[in-house]
């Protein structure tokens, strides 16, 4: 049952060696975020305002000569391929400016695909091992497949040897994944891999889903035993997951998340010790191996303390503290995990694997980098608040923002990053690197938006940028239509009079949407590599090593970077 990491996945962390210095990482920090101040306006613009806020004059002129006739794939290859050929060909001569521009984007980026893809504009859109089945890795056991997505089966894989290796290291056969969702990886880590996994997630939904699931493999492989004419054996009760739906604090600190686990795991073996919930309340209550928590927040809270899971912190004398202090340090080493954790549940990891002594390795995967907390913007669209209201000894002094978290990329000028910019460095550049040389219909949808936040402006001055959410197949409609469907979203009539020559006239302009774009696109792989760049600093300013392995193919999972760190054995 147990699966063996890859040899590729051993060679990313041979040595977990920091790929460059102190002193390079501090001088690359200085050039993006001068880099970055200097074209603000392209990544802090918003597309939609392409029309409204007369975007293409605000490129150089020179610029829009050039860039104004280019067809789709030549803005593809023009753009957006980081390789050096030397073949490559002009329409016209560009502006020395421009030619900076593009080329100081793709130098300062961290290269997201690993040799010899690198380079490539639209590389295969799968992985070798869908080759033969595009929705079946043919690298992962068939019991780790069930109700996981091709992307994330590909995930759950690298990552998972990639954390096996860096747990042979440490010498921790424990691992805590947070930010678990149904349990994919942590099922591959505990059933494929052998690690003793504690999986915290703070969806309740999403915990009990982990749980069944974990039962179906379980089922499974009873079935499987049968069928070879042998007795059943199941797995040691360490190799099963513990799932926790539980809220990890961003301002809590590491005492308060040891004491999460440890609370946890007391309340769960309580639960499975004492009897289940009679049936007429199984219904309003889900099961999380063993630890049953209901779905009401009262409920919860009425609840005895041995039987829930919770991040409340008792407030202890001074001395109490100290024994507790000491108690805490006995908890068992771990490596932590996680795989795209949202927002700030990165930074906070981060931060716990430099000040919790038993967190002797992380692997991180980020995504969401909008819902960052920065000083400019502590409460972003989409910051996911408690769950509940906090005690006071759980409200510990703030940590720090998610971005920057470096004392060197905080006293650099000009290193704040807008919402709009960390938007943009979530975007897929593959993909729509794809769309372009495919000449893709899908590309008219940016324009249509444009226009239609024209249509919305004329009518209410004081409504910007209205969400009116995904309008289904919009590029195979005709702009009236899209407006008729579109204009209600926003509480305007969808019979509102359009100017048609003033549509015509701004649909013919769709090319200069779609290259404006694709400038600022051009971006966001500059933006993740600052803000993950800043990540790397902060642990070098702790003492702490770390290494940024693009891990997954960036065609087919666009957050595919994993930064890494161990601590020295001690």
């Amino acid at each position: 049952m147990s699966e063996q990491p890859s040899v590729s996945a051993a060679q990313h962390v041979e040595e977990f060696r920091a790929s460059f210095t102190a002193g390079q990482q501090r001088e690359l920090a200085k050039r993006l975020t001068t880099f970055l101040a200097q074209y603000s306006h392209l990544t802090d613009s918003f597309i939609i305002e392409f029309f409204t806020e007369n975007l293409w004059q605000t490129l150089p002129r020179p610029w829009q000569a050039v860039l104004q006739d280019l067809s789709y794939p030549q803005t593809a290859r023009l753009l957006l391929d980081a390789s050096h050929d030397e073949d490559r060909r002009y329409p016209s001569v560009w502006p020395l400016s421009l030619l900076a521009f593009r080329a100081t984007a793709h130098a300062l980026a961290f290269p997201r695909e690993c040799r010899p893809d690198r380079g490539r504009v639209a590389g295969s859109q799968r992985p070798d091992e869908f080759l033969k089945n595009q929705s079946q890795s043919s690298l992962l056991g068939h019991i780790f497949r069930k109700h996981v997505k091709p992307k994330k089966q590909h995930e759950i894989r690298k990552l998972g040897t990639l954390v096996k290796q860096l747990c042979d290291q440490t010498g921790c056969r424990r691992v805590v994944d947070v930010g678990s969702g149904q349990g994919h990886l942590s099922r591959f880590l505990s059933f494929g891999l052998g690690l003793s996994v504690t999986a915290i997630e703070a969806d309740h939904t999403l915990a009990a889903m982990a749980v069944k699931y974990d039962g179906e493999l379980l089922w499974t492989l009873e079935k499987e035993k049968q069928k070879k004419s042998c007795s059943f054996q199941p797995p040691e009760a360490r190799s099963v997951p513990r799932h926790i739906a539980g809220w990890v604090n961003p301002r809590a600190s590491w005492e308060a998340f040891i004491k999460q686990l440890e609370y946890a795991n007391h309340a769960m073996e309580g639960a499975q010790t004492s009897s289940a919930p009679s049936k007429k309340r199984r219904a309003d209550l889900t099961q999380t191996d063993g630890l049953w928590l209901s779905s009401d927040r009262s409920e919860r809270e009425q609840m005895p303390s041995e039987g829930r899971c919770c991040s409340d912190i008792r407030t202890f004398s001074e001395e109490a503290r100290d024994a507790e202090e000491t108690r805490l340090l006995d908890y068992p080493h771990f490596v932590l995990t996680g795989l795209h954790a949202c927002g700030d549940l990165s930074a906070t990891l981060l931060r716990h694997f430099v000040s919790c002594p038993q967190v002797r390795g992380i692997t991180s995967v980020a995504c969401c980098y909008m819902k960052i907390t920065t000083k400019e913007n502590p409460t972003p669209p989409g910051l996911i608040p408690p769950p509940t209201p906090l005690t006071p000894g759980a409200e510990a002094a703030p940590l720090g923002f998610g971005y920057p978290m470096s004392s060197w990329v905080r006293g650099l000028p000009g290193h704040q990053l807008s919402y709009k910019a960390r938007e943009g460095a979530c975007h897929a550049v593959e993909d729509y690197a794809r769309r372009l040389v495919e000449e893709s219909q899908l590309l008219r949808t940016h324009c249509y938006r444009a226009m239609l936040e024209t249509f919305i402006r004329d009518a209410r001055p004081d409504l910007r940028r209205a969400g009116i959410q995904t309008i289904k197949k919009a590029h195979l409609l005709a702009f009236t239509e899209y407006a008729r469907l579109g204009l209600p979203r926003v509480g305007l009539p969808p019979d509102l009079a359009l100017d048609q020559e003033r549509v015509a006239a701004m649909l013919e302009q769709q090319n200069k949407v779609v290259v404006y774009f694709t400038l600022s696109l051009l971006l966001a792989p500059v933006v993740e590599t600052l803000v993950l760049l800043d990540r790397m600093i902060y642990l070098k300013e702790n003492g702490l090593d770390s290494q940024l392995i693009p891990l997954f193919n960036p065609n087919f999972s666009p957050r595919n970077f994993v930064l890494v760190a161990l601590k020295p054995s001690r």
